[in-house]
């Protein structure tokens, strides 16, 4: 499990705080409805590690809903990655820093040292800068090293703000109600060049099909 990057500029540590802040006050306002809950709690009852997979745009309602479960997130090396990463660790997360673009070599290490002692890691394939909903190849060669499930995982809201961002990052309004939705557990079919387009494109189509379930 790799350390916190680089130090932040005060000016981005006093927008961390003022941000874990808000987000604990929003977060409790939320209302969660669940479904597919029982693919998450078999491979948990079974001590299987396997990978959440969520569009980066979702990120937050995700964070939240899953805070203090013990799971790793994959958090990118890049100085906008860096305050998610201390987000994240307050809620409760260990962090693995990398990316498919930097740190990816490093990171894959570890993922799949963390998914082979049965742990649970939630991974943004479309991260850290798009293109959107876009499956890189790292989840996927991880996963398929590590004979680990992937989760296709989704959380859609009633109502939310979304940011003028390449990933439309979402915010759940105060009391929204967010359905947290999983997929059925998958595990890769091969991680060879020649598999990896045809993969990504059916690891999207299973996000899709989620994200459906869920309601958007």
């Amino acid at each position: 499990m790799a350390d916190s990057g680089e130090r932040l500029p005060w000016r981005s540590q006093l927008l961390l705080v003022l941000g874990k802040g808000f987000l604990r006050i929003l977060g409790r306002t939320w209302r969660f409805r669940v479904v597919n809950g029982d693919f998450v709690r078999g491979l948990r009852a079974e001590r299987q590690g396997f990978i959440f997979s969520l569009w980066h745009g979702q990120l937050l309602p995700l964070l939240w809903f899953h805070r203090n479960e013990g799971a790793l997130v994959l958090i990118s090396e890049h100085r906008d990655g860096e305050m998610v990463a201390q987000a994240a660790a307050s809620l409760g997360y260990g962090l693995i820093r990398g990316s498919t673009s930097r740190g990816a070599g490093r990171a894959l290490i570890s993922l799949g040292r963390e998914l082979q002692a049965g742990h649970e890691v939630g991974i943004t394939p479309d991260g850290p800068r798009g293109p959107a909903r876009k499956f890189a190849p790292g989840a996927l060669i991880a996963a398929q090293r590590a004979d680990a499930f992937i989760v296709p995982t989704a959380a859609v809201a009633d109502r939310a703000w979304r940011l003028r961002s390449w990933d439309r990052f979402m915010i759940p309004k105060p009391f929204a109600r967010v359905t947290v939705a999983y997929g059925t557990p998958t595990k890769v079919r091969g991680a060879t060049p020649r598999d990896a387009s045809e993969e990504g494109e059916r690891f999207e189509n299973l996000m899709a099909d989620t994200i459906r379930i869920a309601g958007g």
